[in-house]
């Protein structure tokens, strides 16, 4: 599920399947990217959105290995922690936990480490749209109205791609 700005929404469904052997990889000393959406250290993701720039990685980790991802101050970010547990500066990430990151306009990114033992975490960043927000299930809408619209066209078989 992926929001849209209000002037893109309640247009005709679309629908991309991403096939997992199209997503471009970054390879550095221990660590191995997976660069779904934007792009990281030059290897373009398998999607881009202009309007809100966003960044999914999926980062493996060796043993004490260090990834560092520079991150617009403009984005909101987080790091979710799927196997293993890493450290962003001086706090511990677990596995299965988050940790929503910060954006001083002095930091340049952010840099993960994994602990003694090897590490999975997912990078996700996007520009925010400040915008309201009504989301129903897979539905994401910016008033109840559109969001009801939606709900209906799907019932009907109206958004059929």
């Amino acid at each position: 599920m992926a929001n849209l700005a209000a002037h893109d929404k309640m247009q005709p469904a679309w629908y991309r399947d991403i096939p997992s052997s199209e997503i471009p990889e970054l390879h550095e000393r221990g660590v191995a990217v997976r660069v779904i959406a934007g792009a990281s250290h030059g290897v373009d993701g398998a999607m881009r959105r202009d309007r809100t720039e966003p960044l999914y990685l999926d980062i493996h980790l060796d043993a004490n290995a260090t990834f560092e991802q520079p991150l617009p101050e403009t984005h909101n970010a987080f790091v979710y922690v799927y196997r293993g547990a890493v450290r962003i500066i001086d706090r511990l990430v677990e596995n299965q936990r988050m940790a929503i990151l910060a954006n001083p306009p002095a930091a340049d990114g952010v840099v993960l480490r994994a602990s003694d033992a090897p590490a999975r975490a997912l990078l996700i960043a996007g520009r925010p749209l400040r915008e309201p927000i009504m989301q129903y299930g897979p539905f994401v809408m910016n008033t109840r109205e559109q969001l009801m619209q939606a709900v209906q066209d799907y019932q009907s078989g109206r958004l059929a791609a």
